[in-house]
């Protein structure tokens, strides 16, 4: 029997700190020595998953193939690392409660009580054993390691079950199967400068109170750390200077790979989980090339992301970096010029008139357009004004799931004078219901319960521009994340608009992309492209989208090597 590998990720002092994308970093690295990665990610919160979590409050929720609904961090794994994730990557406290309170129920225990320990801890580790031997590259056989993200901080009262079952899990499969990477801070206070090792301190004395012991220290700092403070970590920490990692702040994060490989920190991994005969040295040409070329791009596109949680930028996390992905293929900067939406509604004129003029001129000051997803009416009005603009001043515009039914809600009452033209979720009294709740979808519970995950959405016009631009004239697979649609009585009246349906689910019925011919680019589609957009394989909407800004023609050819894998872009 082959004992599964874990490199395990926990943090301390403050969140926040970036150990997701530290994760992240080392699974690259060490996929670049030959190793498969496969990876997880524990949060301690109740949820069962966070389907049902604000925006606001915990960032963006990623969606994985299977429907998944899970933290934000495993979109930087899978997008990192070019994996495809199942739910059961991402553990909760929830799942687990879950799980064992189901078993109770059903007997399995045997008439014992039920307790934290061993029932939880156990079910935690199980859990953990299970998912790390399933292959996630599309490759077979297991991986050879599992990285490990344990979310929050040390010493949080809710992570404490993980933190006694990664302590069980570690003594069992030994220590040459078992590496523990802690991620702290190193702040310097005041004006002197000098950088305080006294919070990692505290933070490794409370964690190995706790049963565990790191070997490895990776400190985020905004400097590099000088190497007396490396001595001074060494000495209180025990750990071994060559294992003190400095994360300190780069030009952009596909540079964190590279610095830990500056630091050697895969040969201190590979010996400690004892996977010298299996490594090869490191091979992240194409990584740094793509890093570097990033740092050295001096043209910049200005592109209007009109939201409605744009007080959180996490709120919007896989658009931003499939934005970056696009842009940087095509050697630019992107600009993100984030705009509430209710900034741009009349209502907010009479309010605040000077943020609704700094709002438009933002809006005006743009080369694009993006509406991405969302819930709710707030700042609808602002949006449906934003696909306005966009469609009359034949500004490039990509609308995501919801900004898809703006387009239809804007040309529904712009163009067919359908003044009280509305979605079901903001109006259910309308006659002109444009935009209808998917008769399968529940009505009394919202956890899992949209249409989730990846999905074939055919293209009913072969020769349209999306399906040219993803190089298939037949269908494409994205993944959605939606519970309203567009109303099939009303997509005859609403073509005659000249606005195109262009594609479908398999039913036929299910509108899932829009285009507007005449138009330099203006499609909305009822996916999410975002979630499967990659560093050096940019999604191919948000590309076409960047493509016809710079260079606004209706033919074009490009090929854009090294960042994309022979991505090439014919368009007639």
């Amino acid at each position: 029997m082959v004992i599964p590998k874990y490199v395990v990720i926990t943090g301390g002092v403050v969140s926040g700190l970036g150990k997701g994308v530290t994760a992240s970093s080392i699974g690259v690295l060490l996929q670049s020595c030959g190793l498969r990665i496969t990876s997880i990610k524990i949060d301690p919160y109740l949820n069962t998953d966070a389907g049902t979590m604000s925006p606001f409050e915990h960032g963006e929720v990623f969606v994985l193939d299977d429907g998944g609904e899970v933290d934000l961090d495993l979109g930087n794994y899978e997008r990192f690392l070019d994996l495809k994730l199942t739910a059961h990557n991402n553990i909760t406290t929830g799942k687990i409660y879950q799980s064992v309170i189901q078993k109770e129920r059903r007997g399995d225990y045997l008439g014992k009580t039920v307790q934290v320990v061993p029932h939880i801890t156990d079910a935690i580790r199980n859990w953990i054993e299970s998912v790390s031997s399933i292959p996630v590259d599309g490759k077979p056989g297991p991986p050879h390691l599992c990285v490990i993200e344990l979310g929050g901080t040390v010493g949080d009262i809710e992570s404490m079950p993980f933190i006694e079952a990664l302590r069980q899990l570690s003594f069992s499969v030994g220590k040459e199967n078992f590496c523990l990477i802690h991620v702290s801070l190193v702040p310097v206070i005041g004006v002197v400068g000098e950088q305080k090792t006294k919070p990692t301190q505290h933070s490794v004395r409370e964690l190995r109170a706790l049963g565990l012991t790191p070997d490895l220290l990776a400190c985020r700092s905004a400097q590099p750390l000088m190497d007396s403070v490396k001595v001074k970590l060494s000495e209180f920490c025990h750990v071994p200077v060559a294992n003190i990692l400095n994360i300190h702040d780069v030009p952009n994060i596909w540079h964190v790979p590279l610095l830990l490989r500056k630091q050697n920190a895969h040969e201190a991994i590979i010996k400690q989980l004892d996977l010298a005969r299996q490594a090869t040295p490191p091979e992240l040409k194409a990584w740094t090339e793509m890093a570097e070329n990033y740092d050295n791009l001096t043209n910049s596109v200005k592109i209007a992301l009109v939201g409605k949680y744009t007080g959180l930028t996490d709120s919007y996390l896989s658009v931003v970096k499939a934005l970056l992905h696009a842009c940087s293929a095509l050697s630019y900067r992107p600009s993100i010029e984030w705009i509430a939406a209710s900034d741009l509604e009349d209502e907010c004129a009479k309010i605040s008139p000077e943020t609704h003029a700094a709002a438009w001129e933002t809006l005006k000051g743009c080369s694009c357009i993006l509406v991405p997803g969302g819930f709710g009416d707030r700042g609808v009005p602002g949006m449906i004004l934003a696909a306005k603009h966009a469609r009359e001043n034949n500004i490039p515009y990509l609308g995501i799931c919801l900004g898809m039914q703006i387009s239809v809600i804007e040309i529904a009452r712009s163009v067919l004078g359908m003044e009280d033209a509305d979605s079901e979720e903001f109006n259910q009294k309308t006659p002109h219901r444009v935009i209808m709740f998917m008769p399968e979808v529940s009505k009394t519970h919202m956890g899992s319960t949209m249409r989730l995950g990846c999905r074939r959405t055919l293209f009913r016009r072969p020769g349209s521009l999306t399906s040219k631009l993803y190089g298939n004239p037949e269908y494409v697979d994205e993944r959605h994340r939606h519970r309203y649609e567009v109303n099939p009585e009303f997509v005859s009246e609403l073509e005659k608009s000249g606005l195109e349906f262009v594609g479908c689910d398999e039913s036929q019925n299910r509108m899932e992309i829009i285009e507007l011919p005449g138009h330099p680019y203006y499609i909305g589609v009822q996916f999410h492209p975002e979630f499967k957009s990659r560093p050096r394989k940019p999604s191919a909407l948000f590309l076409g989208n960047f493509f016809h800004v710079k260079y606004f023609a209706n033919k074009f050819r490009i090929s854009m090597t090294p960042f994309v894998h022979s991505v090439t872009l014919n368009i007639t």
